[in-house]
């Protein structure tokens, strides 16, 4: 069973690109490498040839993903958000606990995540843990070394 994924327009066309250029350019290099190595003679010893086989296997296996990807992804329109409580496309600012510390994160798409800018996964566990939440609510949320309790101060559209 495969799982919906939300994205942003701008996410689902870099998404897009990225299935075109493995296919229109990738998957063209790599069957040329097969021909490449298949004529250098008998293929029962020929190393190369097996490496090409190989990266042209798991190529087409994520050539697959991102298609199955890509068949299940929605655009959220994100002047509908509810900003009643953290969702996808939420910028969430939220503060540590116990150090005092506060940060502000956007939940986005696994693939569209970016930490430098400030763009967590829905699927991470901090993500996960803020989903769902209101305004003054703590979310408490396992990590390696124990677990942290953030305080959600706002929400807003991204």
């Amino acid at each position: 069973m495969s799982k919906v994924s939300y994205y942003t327009e701008e996410g689902l066309k870099k998404l897009r690109a990225e299935l075109n250029h493995l296919k229109d350019i990738e998957r063209p290099k790599a069957s040329q490498a097969i021909a490449e190595a298949r004529d250098k003679g008998d293929l029962s010893e020929n190393a190369e040839y097996d490496a090409a086989k190989e990266a042209q296997g798991m190529l087409e296996m994520h050539i697959a993903k991102m298609e199955n990807v890509l068949s299940n992804a929605r655009i959220i329109n994100e002047s509908e958000l509810d900003t009643s409580k953290v969702l996808v496309l939420s910028t969430v600012e939220v503060k540590n606990k116990v150090n005092g510390g506060s940060m502000k994160y956007t939940l986005v798409a696994q693939s569209e995540a970016d930490l430098k800018t400030g763009k967590i996964s829905v699927d991470s566990p901090i993500g996960k843990g803020l989903l769902g939440k209101k305004v003054g609510e703590i979310a408490v949320i396992s990590v390696p070394n124990g677990s942290i309790e953030l305080e959600v101060i706002s929400i807003s559209r991204s």
